[in-house]
């Protein structure tokens, strides 16, 4: 059995997780893509603990976060939105900057796949991020649906127990 295979089998069967969508403008009734993203969890089988609206601001990205972090329901959190290069973007920052390991391959690969699979050279604009505060797992995703669905179906759902797994292994 192949090492990845092996760690696959011994991560764990859910994973709690917080979904939160940064957005000046969205609301739970327009946030299609927070949306999606508990849908996709709900359907492979993980459990959504909570979800939240956070305007678009770096301080209080972190705060949340922070506030997040130590709180043993949550063992990963999702965000979609503001990572971007837009002036009002600032997930990326406020995630980075609270990082214990950064996942930079997560990143890599979504816009690897962003730029084969969907919207070419334009994929250089996304500074989606991945990584661990304390144990928790945290993915940074643009806020697109379509890039939501990319992020989820392609890296997200298919190794978030084996993220899971790592971080618990002693």
């Amino acid at each position: 059995m192949k090492s990845v295979d092996e760690h696959r089998s011994q991560a764990p069967d859910n994973v709690s997780c917080m979904i939160v969508t940064v957005s000046d403008t969205r609301t739970t009734e327009t946030d299609t893509s927070g949306q999606l993203i508990r849908t996709l969890l709900e359907e492979n089988g993980y459990t959504v603990v909570k979800y939240q609206i956070v305007k678009d601001d770096y301080d209080g990205i972190r705060q949340l976060l922070r506030e997040a972090a130590p709180d043993p329901r949550v063992e990963a959190v999702l965000l979609t939105g503001g990572t971007g290069i837009a002036p009002r973007d600032t997930t990326y920052e406020a995630v980075r900057s609270l990082l214990s390991k950064e996942i930079p391959g997560f990143g890599e690969i979504f816009r690897y796949l962003s730029f084969t699979e969907d919207i070419g050279s334009a994929a250089i604009l996304s500074r989606a991020i991945a990584g661990t505060i304390n144990n928790m797992a945290v993915f940074s995703m643009p806020g697109s649906q379509g890039a939501v669905k990319l992020a989820m179906e392609r890296i997200v759902l298919p190794e978030l127990r084996h993220v899971m797994r790592e971080i618990y292994k002693k």
